[in-house]
C-alpha cells in the first residue's frame, strides 16, 4: 500500500467525512510546487483557495513565524501584544478604516461584521437589524454568515436560521432599493462573487450600493475575504471603484495560510464594540499577527503587489487565446482571480488537470477556478498552463 493510501485509510476512519478530496496527501510545498506523500509533484494554481497569496512557505513569512514562536505564542486579549498593535496600524494605514478587530477566519470576520452593524444601530436606537445580502454570494458556514449566504442548499438541515436576513439579485441597483427599508441595518456583499463563479458586477455597481446605503441610512459591509490582499491587482478590490465601505472583512491571504481574520471599520462604527460586546480568544495572537505583518511587508514594501499585476497580465495574455476553444466557453475574473467557464465540464476538467499535475478547483458544474499566488514564477506558471492546454485539448 502506498503512503498516500495508508494515510487516507486512517483519515477516512477518524475524520468527519464532509469533504471531497482526491486520493493523495500533500506533505510539502514551496512556491506553487507541492508534493504528496508518495513524492509526486503538482503545480498548485489554487493556493489554498486564494489563501497562500505569496505561495507555499514564503521565506519571509516562515522567518517571521519562527522568530515569534521563540518569543511569545499566546496571551489572549486580556493583554496587549506588540505584533497585533503593529498589524492593526498597518491595516488601518493601508485602507479606509480607523480601527481593526481580529479573529481567526473569514466566517468569523463576517459574523463580527454582522454583529457590529446591528450593535451600531442598537446604540443609535434606530430599530434597524436587517442585513441585505445577495443571491449567489457566500460569506461562511457559521449560522450568521450562513444566513447571509443566499443559497438554500447550504441551509438545508440547519434551521431555524437566525432571522433578519434579506436577499437581493446581485448587480441590480434597482432591485436593491426595493428590498431596503426602515429596518435595513446594513448591506453585505462581495466586490466580485468568488464562490458564485467569479461573477463581476456591472461597472459602477459598488458606487450604486454605496449610494443606496447612504440614502437608506444603512451601513455598507464589504466581504473582501477572497478578493482582498492583492488578488484583483489592488490591495483591496473596492479601490477599483473609488468608494469606501463602513465595515470590511478580511482573511484568507491575510496570513498566507496562517489562520487569521480581520474586521476593519470607521471610527464611528467601531465604537459600537465596547468591552463585553464581542471577543475572540485567539484573535490577533502574536503568531498570526506576525505572519500577517510579513505578508503586508512583502505586498506593500517589497513589490509583491506589482509582481502580482505582472503575473496577472502574463496569465491573461495566455488565457485569452483559450477563449472559445475546446471546452472553454468563456473567462471571468480580475487579476489573479480567474474563472474558466466550461458549462457542464468543470469537474471533468479539474480532474484532467490534476492528472496532468496541476491543482485547480471546480466551482459547481460550470466554472474552474484558478488563483495562483501573486509571487508565482512565470516559468512555473507557463509550465502549468502548457500542461492544461495539453490536458484540455487546447494545444
Amino acid at each position: 500500500m502506498s503512503r498516500n493510501a495508508e494515510r487516507i485509510e486512517v483519515g477516512r476512519r477518524v475524520l468527519f467525512q464532509n469533504y471531497r478530496q482526491p486520493d493523495f496527501v500533500l506533505v510539502e510545498g514551496r512556491g506553487i510546487r507541492v508534493r504528496d506523500a508518495d513524492g509526486n509533484e503538482y503545480l498548485d494554481l489554487i493556493a489554498g483557495i486564494a489563501t497562500c497569496g505569496l505561495g507555499h512557505c514564503h521565506p519571509k513569512v516562515v522567518a517571521a513565524v519562527q522568530a515569534q514562536a521563540e518569543r511569545l505564542w499566546h496571551v489572549s486579549n486580556l493583554f496587549w501584544n506588540e505584533p497585533n498593535i503593529r498589524l492593526a496600524e498597518r491595516l488601518v494605514g493601508a485602507s479606509f478604516a480607523d480601527r481593526a478587530f481580529f479573529c481567526n477566519s473569514g466566517a468569523e470576520a463576517n459574523e463580527a461584521a454582522i454583529k457590529l452593524a446591528r450593535r451600531y444601530h442598537h446604540d443609535l436606537g434606530t430599530g434597524r437589524y436587517e442585513i441585505v445580502s445577495f443571491e449567489g454570494g457566500f460569506h461562511g458556514r457559521t449560522l450568521g454568515a450562513l444566513s447571509a449566504t443566499a443559497r438554500p442548499a447550504y441551509h438545508e438541515g440547519f434551521g431555524p436560521l437566525p432571522e433578519g436576513f434579506v436577499y437581493a439579485p446581485y448587480g441590480d441597483p434597482d432591485a436593491l432599493h426595493k428590498v431596503m427599508g426602515a429596518r435595513t441595518a446594513a448591506v453585505l456583499l462581495e466586490p466580485l462573487q468568488g464562490e458564485g463563479g467569479l461573477i463581476e458586477p456591472p461597472p459602477g455597481y459598488l458606487e450604486a450600493v454605496r449610494a443606496a446605503c447612504d440614502a437608506h441610512g444603512a451601513l455598507m459591509i464589504l466581504d473582501e475575504v477572497q478578493s482582498g490582499m492583492g488578488r484583483t491587482g489592488k490591495l483591496w478590490a473596492y479601490e477599483w471603484e473609488g468608494i469606501e465601505p463602513d465595515i470590511m472583512s478580511s482573511a484568507k491571504a491575510l496570513g498566507n495560510g496562517f489562520p487569521i481574520g480581520a474586521v476593519l471599520a470607521r471610527e464611528e462604527v467601531a465604537a459600537a464594540f465596547v468591552p463585553g460586546t464581542h471577543a475572540s480568544t485567539y484573535g490577533g495572537g502574536p503568531l498570526a499577527s506576525s505572519a500577517a505583518l510579513a505578508v503586508l511587508e512583502v505586498l506593500l514594501d517589497e513589490g509583491g503587489l506589482e509582481q502580482g499585476r505582472r503575473a496577472a497580465a502574463h496569465l491573461w495574455r495566455r488565457l485569452e487565446t483559450w477563449r472559445g476553444r475546446g471546452p472553454v466557453a468563456g473567462l471571468r475574473g480580475k487579476g489573479l482571480w480567474v474563472g474558466i467557464v466550461a458549462p457542464g465540464e468543470a469537474k471533468a476538467l479539474n480532474a484532467r488537470a490534476r492528472e496532468a499535475g496541476v491543482l485547480l478547483n471546480a466551482i459547481g458544474e460550470d466554472v474552474v477556478r484558478m488563483t495562483p499566488p501573486l509571487t508565482v514564477d512565470l516559468s512555473d506558471l507557463d509550465l502549468a498552463l502548457d500542461r492544461l492546454e495539453a490536458a484540455w485539448g487546447l494545444a
